[in-house]
This record gives structure tokens, C-alpha cells and sequence, in this order.
């Protein structure tokens, strides 16, 4: 089958799933509710950040998604049905990660603009730059499309969205601050600190705002891979 009719078949179950709908709908209202909120009680030490600090929320809602599109096809014999329709596995696999980026990349990218134009206007005199804010736009629709390929990836790996969920939310709102706070510039390479690079004014660890989010986007493809690897060596 070409990738084209395996793109629009995984569209239709995202599209017909009110649990992944949700998850994208919680990717901008997260983002944006908790971003006005910390924007309310900003201290102007990290204007850009100000703004687009509710990410840390919208990113758990991004990981749902990637998460609850891929587990559904371990559920039921779904994926044995899958297969049997597409039996070449990289190429439906390959339309299961664009199928999920897609949709994760435009909600994320509308996410950044709404924070963006909101933020300015609760800021005032110490809005950040057009230019910045852009920039910050733009790396939190990418930032919020990698995560939820990373949990895409791991999700094929672990075969169960639980599981998934049960590593990546903890660390996501435990351990990553942990480890950041204990291991100095080391955390800096965590899949969703190094991403968030791109939303700060300053930083002053060894990542920049495209390179972290080049960081981020290695642990997706090495998430991705390991998934594509687990689905071409295990059973349906």
C-alpha cells in the first residue's frame, strides 16, 4: 500500500477518537491557562520564558496524544488488523509518526502564537521583542510535536500507553526538576529541558535555542527507531 492511503487511514482514527482529540485540545488550553497565569505574576527576570511557561503543562498533554495514538493499536488485536491491511511495517509505522506530527506541529504552532499575543499583552513595557517572540512561537510548536513523537516512539517500545505514561509523567513533572537542580548542565540534555531552550530570552548552559531543540528532536528519532525496531521484531 502507498504511504499516502496509509497517512489518511491513521488520520481517520485520530480524527474519529475523542480521547486523542481531547489531548490536542489540552495541548493549547493547558499551555495557554497556565502561561497567563505565570504571566500574571512574572518577575521580568525571563520575559520570553514569562510567557510560554505553561509549556511545561502543554508537553504532558502533547505526550497523551503521541501516547493514546499509538496504544490503541495494542488493544484488541487492533494491531494485528493493521498489519494485515498494511503488512510493510516501516512505511505504516513511518504514517503513524507523520500522522501524529501533523496535527501535534499545527495545534502547537497556534498554541505559541495565542500564548504569544496574550503574553504580550499581560506584559506591557516588558513584552519581548517580535522577533524573540517568534522565535519562541515557533520553538514551542516544535518542542510540543517532538515530545509527542518521543512518547509515540516509547509507546511502540513499551506496547501500552500506560507504561508510557507511568515513566513520562513523573519524570516529566518530578524528576526532571531533580535532576536539574542536582546535576548542574547535564539536565540541560533532558529531551524536555534542551527544547525549552528555545524559550528563554538567555541561557546560559552549553545548548541554544536551535540546538536544544536539535537535542530534543535526537531523542524522538532515537525513540522512533527503537519503536520501528520493536514492531519489525515482535509478534502483533
Amino acid at each position: 500500500m502507498d504511504f499516502t492511503p496509509l497517512l489518511h487511514a491513521e488520520w481517520i482514527k485520530i480524527r474519529t477518537l475523542r480521547s486523542q482529540l481531547g489531548a490536542l485540545a489540552a495541548i493549547l488550553l493547558a499551555t495557554v491557562a497556565f502561561s497567563v497565569l505565570a504571566t500574571a505574576d512574572a518577575d521580568g527576570a525571563d520575559p520570553l520564558f514569562s510567557v510560554f511557561c505553561g509549556i511545561s503543562f502543554g508537553q504532558v498533554a502533547a505526550i497523551a496524544f503521541g501516547t493514546t495514538a499509538m496504544s490503541c493499536e495494542f488493544r484488541g488485536g487492533a494491531l494485528r488488523l493493521t498489519l494485515s491491511a498494511a503488512p510493510d511495517r516501516p512505511r505504516w509505522f513511518a504514517a503513524k509518526a507523520t500522522a501524529v506530527a501533523l496535527p501535534t506541529l499545527a495545534v502547537g504552532l497556534l498554541t505559541g502564537l495565542v500564548t504569544l499575543l496574550l503574553g504580550r499583552a499581560a506584559l506591557g513595557a516588558s513584552t519581548p521583542g517580535w522577533a524573540e517572540g517568534l522565535r519562541g512561537a515557533v520553538g514551542c510548536g516544535l518542542h510540543l510535536t517532538l515530545m509527542a513523537l518521543f512518547a509515540t516512539g516509547l509507546t511502540a517500545v513499551l506496547r501500552s500507553g500506560v507504561a508510557t505514561l507511568s515513566v513520562l509523567v513523573p519524570f516529566l513533572l518530578i524528576v526532571s526538576f531533580v535532576v536539574g537542580d542536582l546535576s548542574g548542565g547535564a539536565a540541560d540534555f533532558l529531551p524536555d529541558r534542551a527544547g525549552q531552550v528555545a524559550l528563554h530570552s538567555a541561557w546560559h548552559g552549553a545548548l541554544g535555542p536551535w540546538s536544544g531543540l536539535a537535542v530534543t528532536a535526537l531523542w524522538a528519532t532515537a525513540a522512533l527507531l527503537a519503536g520501528a525496531w520493536s514492531l519489525h521484531r515482535r509478534d502483533a
